[in-house]
């Protein structure tokens, strides 16, 4: 199936870049382009695209409450966030908005679109080790965790003990193959565990789970 992106950016160069460098692969569409926040919401909203690419500092409406409410409108667009340096701050912020990951903007087009695939997918981030280096630097300088909702607690208490572990080992980076390996099962066991702990939180995707993880106190940073 074809991956259908939009580009959200403010920069002309920036969108028109990308968007050539994604429309040259055979998975992937571009179908339409966002100038700020605000457009990027609406736009989501008029094209359901499956991946929508978020520059965070944008007029109008910056990419992480645009990311937000993205999110909270239920869309089925997972956003990628992007960013000039890998330790941004405001990177976090996003995570915690809702966003599924996050790529530099001087990616090569390989990055690009294998960065595009893999949260189209729902799977973690470019890579683990980046997840769990930019979820632990940042746990410490954010906001104190928010209270996590009654139902997300009641949900918690509702994972297995091996979910428990499994979920654990997502926010410390690991995939699913070094899940599988760590654990001494097969792989797909690992997925299943997986999908079993999303639809239990109510959660997006990995990348979430391992922020809930975090906010949960399930893991320290550290």
């Amino acid at each position: 199936m074809t991956i259908r992106v939009l580009v959200a950016d403010d920069q002309m160069m920036v969108r028109e870049g990308f968007s050539v460098l994604l429309n040259a692969m055979p998975d992937i569409e571009v179908v339409g382009e966002a100038v700020n926040g605000r457009q990027a919401v609406e736009r989501v909203r008029e094209l359901g695209p499956d991946v929508v690419l978020m520059d965070i500092r944008m007029p109008e409406l910056n990419g992480i409450e645009a990311t937000r409410e993205i999110v909270a409108a239920d869309a089925s667009a997972k956003v990628l966030v992007l960013t000039t340096f890998d330790l941004d701050e405001y990177v976090y912020q996003a995570l915690r908005a809702g966003a599924s990951g996050f790529l530099l903007k001087d990616a090569s087009a390989r990055q690009l679109a294998d960065g595009v695939r893999v949260v189209a997918a729902g799977e973690a981030l470019l890579a683990p080790s980046v997840t769990k280096r930019l979820i632990t630097e940042f746990s410490r300088l954010a906001d104190p965790p928010r209270p996590i909702p009654s139902t997300a607690r009641a949900a918690y208490g509702d994972l297995t003990e091996r979910e428990t572990e499994v979920l654990v080992l997502i926010a410390q980076g690991l995939s699913n193959a070094e899940i599988a390996e760590r654990l001494v099962v097969a792989e797909s066991t690992i997925k299943t565990h997986v999908s079993r702990i999303l639809v239990k939180l109510g959660l997006r995707d990995r990348t979430q789970a391992a922020v809930f993880a975090y906010e949960a106190r399930l893991v320290t940073p550290g």
